[in-house]
């Protein structure tokens, strides 16, 4: 089928829509996935242990987390058929902050890499895991990572609330997830990693509108 302009003369197709929307569930499930196999840690010390003790899991965590991100990416283009005109500048701000945590995701599971065989060749010791610990350059990094995530799922509910394209429980549960994301530190390490559960849902449920046949009819 010949391709039609879409909102605002963009063009898009239905080809691609169907695997970009298995791309976004499939990355949303991984990130969980990482989320859960990545053991908490308080402080830089314990860290060391965890990936002396437990380097084959810390290495999977990172894997999984890096293809949660490329996979994420790709699914960002079913996401944009939700918004047909209202909401739709939002959503082009939410999905290029998101695409920032995305890639963020991917340096931070390369960083994790990277402190794995620095860890098993005995490049770190515990004298001084924590000054590199506290290295700013690492801190901006997480904070701009973190922020990017989160700030951007906010934005995607809200740009989702306006548009109205999606059930209101899809935006409500990113919404949820962002403002509760700053404060699952103070939560017991179960119920801070379930509430990932929140965005998986949230991820799936447009995966699954976006593949509906009204949808299609839009970007066909």
């Amino acid at each position: 089928m010949p391709p039609t302009p879409g909102p605002y003369g963009v063009v898009v197709r239905t080809d691609w829509v169907p695997a970009s929307a298995a791309m976004l569930l499939t990355g949303a499930l991984a990130l969980c996935l990482g989320g859960f196999l990545l053991p908490q840690s308080d402080n830089g010390s314990e860290s060391l242990r965890i990936v002396q003790e437990q380097s084959g899991q810390w290495m999977t965590a990172a894997v999984v987390l890096f293809l949660a991100s490329v996979f994420l990416t790709l699914g960002l283009p079913a996401i944009l058929t939700m918004f047909e005109h209202r909401g739709w500048g939002l959503a082009l701000v939410s999905t290029v902050v998101l695409e920032v945590g995305f890639i963020g995701t991917a340096g931070f599971a390369m960083l994790m890499a990277f402190f794995r065989s620095l860890v098993l060749t005995d490049a770190i010791r515990d004298k001084n895991i924590d000054e590199i610990a506290s290295d700013a350059g690492i801190a901006v990094f997480l904070y701009a990572w973190i922020v990017g995530l989160y700030l951007g799922e906010l934005l995607l509910g809200i740009a989702l609330l306006r548009a109205g394209t999606t059930p209101r429980w899809i935006p409500f549960a990113l919404i949820l997830h962002a403002l509760i994301a700053p404060f699952s530190g103070a939560l017991p390490e179960y119920l801070s990693k379930a509430t990932v559960l929140l965005m998986v849902a949230a991820f799936a449920g447009i995966a699954i509108q976006a593949n509906a046949p009204t949808r299609r009819r839009f970007v066909s």
